[in-house]
């Protein structure tokens, strides 16, 4: 699945005001963006059938272990999503983000079958969450970096320096540069404004109206999303796996 430059604008009809703030962003992932593999126990599989059932009991991500605690994901519902972008506007508004950029973006494209939300597809698009992530390699004043507890990429602004090598690096382009403060931004699970104040998912996933937005514990075999990416015969895609990246937002197309 490939969705160029021209097939990221919504129609005129969905556009709300956070919709126009974005227009400029969609270059978010328009760059190539894809859904390029199966990604289960890290291995990067051919899009059959025949291949899901043989994977589907292997971990998803990371083989074998998941070396935080808790480990937090996100799966993302793609075929619940209607682009309504509640999700990015609960995201501005909880987390200040800057009008000209983003932290959460919902891509769409034209697609050949009827659908309720008028033949289009769409596609929410964030930080990956990388377990390897290359922002976290690049950055030269150890401004990004991974939260040694939970393994949530976050940003420093006191320690960013704006070189912007974070926002080159990334295969995602998850981050932009907020002018205001002087620093990168990007999505960090709502860390700093709802999950250290006891509010247990990020903004995006409370707003969704349609549950689109898995969020929970990877580690705990009890949650929800252990469950999804574990289930048998089901197929969970990753955005650039050929990247090495070890993302921790993953697909499912249901």
């Amino acid at each position: 699945m490939q969705v160029g430059r021209n097939e990221t604008e919504s129609p005129a009809s969905l556009k709300s005001p956070a919709m126009l703030r974005m227009a400029e962003r969609r270059r978010f992932l328009a760059l190539g963006l894809k859904i390029t593999g199966l990604f289960l126990g890290g291995s990067l599989l051919s899009l059959t059938p025949a291949r899901r059932a043989a994977a589907a009991l292997a971990p998803v991500g990371i083989v074998g272990t998941y070396p935080y605690r808790p480990h937090y994901a996100m799966v993302i519902r793609q075929k619940r999503c209607t682009g309504c972008e509640s999700c990015v506007e609960a995201c501005i508004r909880v987390n200040n983000v800057a009008p000209y950029g983003y932290r959460i973006a919902v891509l769409s494209r034209a697609i050949e079958e009827s659908l309720p939300t008028g033949g289009r597809e769409f596609m929410p698009v964030l930080c990956n969450q990388c377990n390897k992530a290359p922002c976290v390699r690049v950055c030269p004043t150890k401004a990004t970096y991974k939260d040694k507890r939970t393994g949530i990429v976050l940003v420093d602004e006191k320690r960013c320096i704006g070189c912007k090598a974070c926002m080159l690096a990334c295969p995602y382009n998850a981050r932009y540069y907020n002018e205001a403060i002087g620093a990168a931004d990007k999505c960090d699970f709502c860390f700093r404004t709802r999950l250290q104040i006891g509010k247990g998912i990020p903004a995006c996933v409370e707003a969704c109206p349609v549950a689109a937005l898995v969020f929970g514990d990877l580690s705990a075999h009890e949650s929800e999303i252990h469950r999804i990416l574990h289930e048998a015969g089901r197929t969970i895609y990753a955005l650039r796996p050929e990247k090495g990246t070890l993302p921790s937002v993953f697909y499912i197309m249901e």
